[in-house]
């Protein structure tokens, strides 16, 4: 240190405080969020602390100074961290006829109260189903005020709630539905549907979900022309509320966790988790299964509509019983605050 100049002491300082948060959000997905609601909120910003001690690491590293080990063991710590924010390359495998594609999608609504401009979202999302053709397609905030026909799949299950407003999930499948149900979550407006679906001589057990909602505007600029005109009082109910929110997902992915143990079938659980890859709950609900993105995705796999940072809430987890042969995000179809996403799957032979 007595080497280093006053900047640089400085900037050795604010490289040490980084280093302290980034350890934090590596050891929080494995605490439950019922313990530390408010530091939970760090994993949200992870990928912003690795993008910053890759600045620091730079930066030591241009002035030949020993300092550059200490973001380079943060690094060297957090490579599967690194793995879930962004892939490098994609994999994209031969389609075979025993290959299946499954999408996930959050509509909201079908645009059911203008958010966007475009008064024809419910007739470009069904016409970019059906222009991709999956065989099984979960929606997240479902509306059947839009109407949307997707006569393509003759099977279906769709569970509706709410008392003035109705939304919920939807399952569309090519292939028969064998059995259904939804997981209620107490309360909470959001849900978990399931669909033991029989493929072949396979059944699969798909979950549709959409876990409570951190309420976080999906404009930055919106955030920070509002910065201003709250008080400290103010932004501290924000961090209360997305705390809160944590907690709630806690208890949903608890719910899940114990519902899916008992089924026998390969399981896929598609949805909109509203929480990062570095989160407990993404953790928990996972578990054993293939982050299909990890697995053959490219690129930030952004899924959801925030200015200037690649939000990825939205996942497809599929059984280590199949193969992911390769997934897509699509960010340039902007008829929803979220993007779709898919997937093609095969039994492992």
């Amino acid at each position: 240190m007595k080497r280093l100049s006053w900047f640089n002491k400085a900037m050795f300082f604010f490289n040490i405080v980084l280093t302290v948060l980034t350890f934090l959000a590596y050891v929080l997905p494995f605490l439950a969020p019922k313990l530390f609601p408010l530091l939970s909120v760090l994993t949200l910003i992870l990928p912003l602390f690795l993008i910053l001690n890759g600045l620091f690491f730079l930066y030591w590293l241009i002035q030949f100074k020993k300092q550059i080990f200490l973001s380079g063991l943060v690094l060297l710590m957090g490579i599967t961290f690194i793995n879930k924010f962004y892939k490098f390359s994609a994999i994209n495998l031969p389609s075979s006829e025993k290959d299946f594609v499954v999408m996930s999608y959050n509509v909201r609504l079908f645009n059911l109260f203008d958010w966007l401009p475009n008064t024809d979202v419910a007739t470009y999302i069904r016409t970019f189903i059906n222009d991709k053709n999956p065989d099984i397609v979960c929606i997240q905030e479902y509306s059947s005020a839009a109407q949307i026909d997707l006569k393509v799949y003759p099977h279906r299950y769709i569970f509706m709630q709410g008392n003035k407003i109705k939304s919920g999930q939807a399952i569309f499948s090519k292939y028969p539905i064998i059995d259904e149900g939804n997981l209620k979550f107490p309360h909470s407006n959001n849900s978990v549907i399931f669909a033991d679906i029989k493929k072949g001589k396979d059944i699969i057990r798909v979950y549709n979900m959409q876990l409570q909602s951190i309420k976080i505007s999906p404009d930055v600029n919106e955030i920070s022309e509002n910065i201003d005109e709250i008080n400290q009082q103010k932004s501290e109910m924000v961090f209360m509320r997305i705390s809160s929110a944590f907690k709630k997902q806690q208890q949903q992915a608890e719910i899940i966790m114990n519902h899916k143990k008992d089924c026998k079938y390969p399981i896929i659980i598609c949805g909109d988790m509203n929480n990062s890859a570095y989160s407990f709950v993404y953790r928990n609900i996972k578990g054993d299964l293939n982050d299909t993105f990890e697995e053959a995705g490219s690129g930030f796999g952004n899924t959801y509509h925030f200015r200037y940072y690649p939000a990825r809430i939205d996942y497809i987890f599929a059984d280590s019983k199949m193969q992911v042969k390769s997934f897509e995000s699509y960010p340039d179809f902007v008829n929803s605050d979220h993007y779709p996403i898919m997937t093609r799957l095969a039994f492992e032979e």
